[in-house]
Parts: structure tokens; C-alpha cells; sequence
């Protein structure tokens, strides 16, 4: 391509790129648009100029890419079309080289909206991070975006932004850099764009034992859990994965991690059992450790941190509170939230908006008055219990706001906010209209589940790989369907008896149990744009439900 002369003797830290990534309304850019580009210019190793714009998909966005991006219809309703912004995207590209996260999805879309638009497909040569990662970062055990930059320990600010994952792309290629030059001997620009061709895998250390070699090979591109076993036919180590195959490839490299290669040389064989998502991989993965208690298996898994909101219903006068753990007490949990930044910013919402108290049990046994009741933001029990039926009422509309029922809350703020600017109280009114733009705000980020988790009755469906993955949520039990680990599938007749009445309250829930449940929390809140919850009581039966499903969940 042109590009290859004018770049061939230009040192790789030395060129221009422009690294730029779409926020689209799907995955396929043959039937999905693109919302939103951001480009990130970088000039001799330094980032120095930026481009953003929405772009007007010409059809609604869904509402599951608002969720995951936070860009609404209102966000690209007067936005240009792509063929309006295209001359101001190739005039900030110039000749420089393009640079993507997963290079092929950016480029399809490029390609497909030239092609609709009849527009010149850019000449400009490209280089793809995500290939660079997989030779220059073997050792991750996953290289996506959001991990490596978790790995490099880069700030990645507006997630799921187009300027923002941008940005967050521009660093690790920055951070690339010297890895390229000091390890790989990359001088120029040319040699760099070469160098991303090359296999990932290209310096296997060798592996004397032929069976773990065909094992290995054998090995799908596939979710699931994978297993090392001793000449004794001893499981030693257990793992999960997104991708078996790219993450056993780690194990078998020479710059594997120092306990890669000890499995490897204890391994005598290789096994594995694939599942619908990693989901299912991350449950099966924690039960068989317990079960096998694999001696390469030294520490527990710490699986990252989700956040609740705690609700007591053993006290006459509840009271609200962040919390980083659930449990079977009796008490209603709402959630989970994906940081405790989000959860305190909920419970400050529900401080600000509804009147529950907001002290210790200690300071509530005192039975003096704060200055809450003053303000409207505490029915002051402390001092008067005869208001029992009023503060239910306010934990039931506290309960609803948790719930994700928003607008009884938003309209109660807006009298208030109606009221004191009659009395021309216009700060105090404009502290009020802060509260509902957080409202707002924080609508994207609200809790997972519109009912609290230890009462909820739903039905979730997880997007898979090959197929979908289905799994009850039942007062705090998780049953799966068609989980390998069970020697019967309870899933569908648990749905059945549940629709016809014959499932009793859940009372015998185990530590097992609460370990699944803190499991699965956890990972649906960090995916929640790859699931769709059903709540039981909206439908009569199974085959009402089915109705709803992707793909069928009778057999």
C-alpha cells in the first residue's frame, strides 16, 4: 500500500498514529451502525490532539448499548451522519497509521458504512493492540481491553466511550513501546506493522511427554474448565477459561510464568469440559477444587468484589447500608452495584430523597433528635414511635426506589423542588434538582436486579458463544440448566413446580449455595450487557416464558 514507502525508514516512536475506536448499536456490522467514534492522535510517543463525535445511526439505539455506553437516542438524534462526518475523520486521520482494539471489528464497521455511504474506504495501514497483546503479553490471562489496561495499571477513564477506550488504547500501545524495541528489536514503523502478523505462539518450550501434547492440541476455542493431571491420574490443577485454547497456550510458552511451567512439567495429561460461558466455568471451577483439593491449587480464588445495599427486617425502624457482603440473615439485599462508589452514591439518593434514619443503632437508642427531621430527611422515630405506619410506608418506597422504580422518587423531589422556589428558597431547590440529575445519572448503573436478591424469583438468560446459557434464581438458590456437575437436571422441573405452585419457601440454603450466589453475582454485574432477566411473577407458565427466549428453554 502507499503508506509502506513513505513509512519504512521511520522509527516506530517516531510516527504519526491515530488510534481510534466506535461505539456501535451491535456486534455485526453488516445489519448493526455506528453511534459514536474516538480518535487519539499520537506524534513522536506523545499523545497531542483528540476527535469525538455521536454519529446518527439512522434507527433507534438499543437499549442494552445505553446501558453498557450510556449514549441515549436524545445523544445521537441531532447527530451527523456518517457520510457528514466522514471528511472531518479523514482530514484529522491524514496519512497517519491507524491503530484499534480487536482491529478487524473497528475496520468492519469502517468498511461497511464507506460501502452504504459510497464512500472511499481509507488507505491508511492499521495496526491491531489486541494482536500486538497476544505475542507481547502471553502471560494475561486474558487480553481484553478493560484487563489490560487492569494489568498495566492504566487509568482507563469513560469506559465504553469512544474517546474514552480510545484514550485507554493509545496508552498501552504507548506502554508497548519499549517492550517492541528492547525485546523484539522493532526499529521502524514498517517493522511494527510486520510485527503483529506473526503467531502468538511462535517460542513453545518443549514438552517431552507426547499425550500431553496431543491433549493440548485437541483443546477447543471454547469457555470451560481445563485440568492437569499427574501420572497418577491425580487432577493437580484446575482452571477456567474464556477461551480454553488461548488460555492454555500461556502454559506452553517460554516466557510462561515460573508456576505455569512447574504444572506443565508435574502434567502427564491434559483434560477439559467446555461450557455455554465463562459464567458456568467460574461455578464448576470452584466446586471441583473443593472436591479434588488440587496441590497446585495453593490459595482460594478471589473473585472481584461486588457491593450491596442492606435493608434490616428485623428492626421496626430499618435503616440503610453499604455492604461488600451478603448473607442468608433475613435481611433484604439490594443489588449487587459494580463499585462502592456506585452503592454510595445510591444510598445518598435515598438519604436525600426518602425520610428513613440515617444513624447508628447506637445514637437511634438515645432517643435525642438530629437535625434531619429539620430538613425533611428523617421522620425522627427516635423521639416518636407512633409513626410506625408512616416510616412502613417510606421503607416500602425506599424498597421500590432499590428496586430500580425510580419515578415515585423523582416526582416526590419535584414538589419539594416546586415548593421552595414558591417560598424562593432557590438554593435549597437547586440542591434538590442535583439530586434528580443523579437520579438520572446513576439510571445505567443501577443495580442488576429489580426485586432484592434474597427474595427474587427470576429467570436469567446469559448471551454464549454457541448457545445460551439459562439459569434460575430462586430466594438466593442458583440452579443452572443442563449443569455438568449435576448428576440430574433439576431446571426445568424446578420451573415447573414454581408455576404450579408446588415449590415452598427456600429455607435450606448452604455455604454452597452462598458461594454460587456470591459467584454468579459477581459476574453478572461486571456482564450485565450480556444477560436478560425474566422475573417469574410477569409470566403464567414455561411455555408463556419460552415465548420470550432467545432460543427455547424446553427441550
Amino acid at each position: 500500500m502507499k503508506n509502506v514507502i513513505n513509512i519504512a525508514e521511520v522509527p516506530f516512536e517516531e510516527a504519526e498514529y491515530c488510534v481510534f475506536d466506535f461505539e456501535t448499536t451491535g456486534t455485526g456490522a453488516k445489519n448493526d451502525k455506528v453511534i459514536q467514534i474516538g480518535i487519539v492522535r499520537i506524534q513522536k510517543g506523545k499523545i497531542v490532539d483528540s476527535f469525538s463525535s455521536f454519529i446518527n445511526p439512522g434507527r433507534p439505539v438499543p437499549y442494552y448499548i445505553t446501558q453498557l455506553t450510556g449514549i441515549t437516542n436524545e445523544d445521537v438524534q441531532n447527530a451527523p451522519y456518517f457520510d457528514e462526518v466522514y471528511y472531518p475523520i479523514k482530514e484529522f486521520l491524514g496519512d497517519s497509521i491507524l491503530v484499534a482494539h480487536n482491529l478487524s471489528f473497528d475496520y468492519s464497521f469502517l468498511r461497511h458504512e464507506c460501502q452504504y455511504h459510497q464512500l472511499t474506504l481509507l488507505p491508511n495501514e492499521a495496526i491491531c493492540t489486541l494482536k500486538l497483546a497476544r505475542i507481547l503479553y502471553p502471560q494475561f490471562s486474558s487480553k481484553s481491553l478493560g484487563n489490560i489496561v487492569k494489568q498495566l495499571r492504566i487509568k482507563h477513564r469513560n469506559v465504553h466511550t469512544g474517546l474514552g477506550d480510545a484514550t485507554a488504547t493509545a496508552k498501552i500501545l504507548l506502554r508497548m513501546f519499549k517492550l517492541l524495541k528492547e525485546e523484539h528489536g522493532i526499529n521502524t514503523a514498517s517493522d511494527l506493522i510486520n510485527f503483529q502478523k506473526y503467531p502468538a505462539a511462535t517460542k513453545p518450550f518443549k514438552i517431552i511427554k507426547k499425550k500431553l501434547v496431543d491433549d493440548f492440541y485437541n483443546v477447543p476455542d471454547s469457555p470451560g474448565i481445563y485440568f492437569f493431571k499427574n501420572a497418577k491420574e491425580e487432577i493437580i490443577y484446575v482452571g477456567k477459561a474464556k477461551s480454553l485454547k488461548e488460555r492454555l497456550r500461556n502454559y506452553f510458552m517460554n516466557n510462561a510464568v515460573k508456576k505455569s511451567k512447574e504444572i506443565v512439567r508435574r502434567a502427564s495429561r491434559l483434560g477439559y469440559q467446555t461450557t455455554n460461558s465463562e459464567l458456568t466455568a467460574l461455578i464448576a471451577e470452584a466446586e471441583l477444587i473443593k472436591i479434588h483439593m488440587p496441590k497446585k491449587n495453593t490459595l482460594l480464588k478471589r473473585y472481584p468484589q461486588s457491593y450491596f445495599i442492606r435493608m434490616s427486617n428485623q428492626h421496626n425502624f430499618p435503616s440503610i447500608e453499604v455492604t461488600n457482603k451478603f448473607e442468608f440473615d433475613g435481611n433484604n439485599y439490594f443489588g449487587p452495584y459494580s463499585s462502592r462508589n456506585v452503592a454510595n452514591a445510591m444510598k445518598e439518593i435515598a438519604d436525600k430523597t426518602f425520610q428513613l434514619r440515617e444513624c447508628t443503632e447506637k445514637e437511634f437508642k438515645k432517643h435525642k433528635k438530629c437535625y434531619l427531621p429539620d430538613i425533611h430527611r428523617c421522620l425522627a422515630p427516635c423521639i416518636d414511635e407512633m409513626i410506625i405506619d408512616d416510616y412502613k410506608n417510606e421503607v416500602k418506597q425506599v424498597n421500590e426506589f432499590l428496586c430500580g422504580s425510580n419515578q415515585s422518587a423523582v416526582d416526590r423531589l419535584l414538589n419539594r423542588m416546586k415548593e421552595l422556589s414558591a417560598k424562593q428558597k432557590f438554593e435549597e431547590a437547586a440542591l434538590v434538582r442535583d439530586v434528580v440529575q443523579s437520579i438520572l445519572n446513576q439510571l445505567h448503573k443501577a443495580s442488576i436486579l429489580a426485586e432484592p436478591i434474597n427474595s427474587a424469583n427470576a429467570l436469567i438468560e446469559i448471551l454464549g458463544t454457541r448457545i445460551n446459557e439459562y439459569l434460575l434464581l430462586l430466594e438466593g438458590k442458583i440452579i443452572f440448566k443442563e449443569y455438568f456437575l449435576n448428576r440430574h437436571d433439576y431446571f426445568e422441573d424446578t420451573l415447573n413446580d414454581h408455576f404450579s405452585n408446588a415449590i415452598q419457601s427456600q429455607k435450606e440454603l448452604t455455604d454452597k449455595d452462598l458461594e454460587t450466589l456470591r459467584i454468579t453475582l459477581s459476574w453478572l454485574v461486571r456482564n450485565r450487557d450480556r444477560i436478560k432477566i425474566h422475573y417469574l411473577k410477569n409470566y403464567q407458565s414455561v411455555e408463556d416464558i419460552s415465548q420470550q427466549m432467545i432460543f427455547s428453554i424446553l427441550s
